[in-house]
């Protein structure tokens, strides 16, 4: 029930067509909470099925023109409901850890870039969220909106914070046990890989 109780956060905060609130899904809470603009769409004609939003009177109706909606009192009162409701942490399920403990079982071959590519992509998010707190919450931001919306954007900021650290930690966990392709061109222990020296005094062999 999660998506339609963002839909109606993000309506409450500024009304908005279809295509407007996929846009800002993009930009703010799909960082959290992502959903297809096919699903963003379903949602709203449900929400305003069940009463919870209403499309806005246009005061010159156009063909083709965007509906804008709004957050009606029941879907407020929704809202209030849900947030107030006790929920459980969700257990972590994520592919990445599976894949390494399967590494373990058949081997660690391509997990090395793997993990260089996942680290690449939570350093840019990090980068992303730091430049959009400081553009967003300067200190004179202090009413208790501005702090709920900015815990938000620090949970991002420690949670790719945890990703980046765990993930280059990770890495150089790995790097003693990648193979050495210098070993490939040493002959095994106790020969040499170049010519037996010749011996020149034949009594020594006798």
């Amino acid at each position: 029930m999660s998506l339609p109780h963002a839909i109606l956060t993000a309506l409450l905060e500024k009304p908005s067509s279809g295509l407007e609130l996929t846009r800002r899904f993009d930009r703010s809470i799909g960082y959290f909470w992502s959903a297809t603009h096919q699903q963003i769409y379903r949602e709203l004609g449900k929400l305003e099925h069940e009463g919870y939003i209403r499309a806005l009177p246009s005061a010159q109706p156009t063909r083709g023109q965007k509906k804008e909606y709004e957050v009606l009192p029941a879907g407020r009162a929704e809202l209030a409901r849900w947030t107030a409701e006790s929920q459980d942490p969700k257990p972590i399920r994520d592919p990445l850890l599976l894949r390494l403990r399967a590494a373990g079982v058949v081997g660690a071959e391509g997990i090395e870039s793997e993990l260089r590519r996942h680290l690449d992509l939570h350093q840019r998010q990090l980068t992303e969220y730091l430049e959009i707190e400081e553009r967003d919450f300067p200190p004179d931001r202090d009413t208790v909106e501005d702090r709920l919306r900015h815990a938000v954007l620090r949970a991002g900021i420690d949670l790719e914070t945890f990703w980046t650290r765990w993930l280059s930690r990770t890495l150089a966990d790995l790097e003693p046990l990648a193979p050495d392709p210098d070993d490939r061109c040493r002959p095994p222990r106790g020969q040499s890989g170049g010519r037996q020296p010749a011996i020149e005094d034949p009594d020594q062999v006798r």
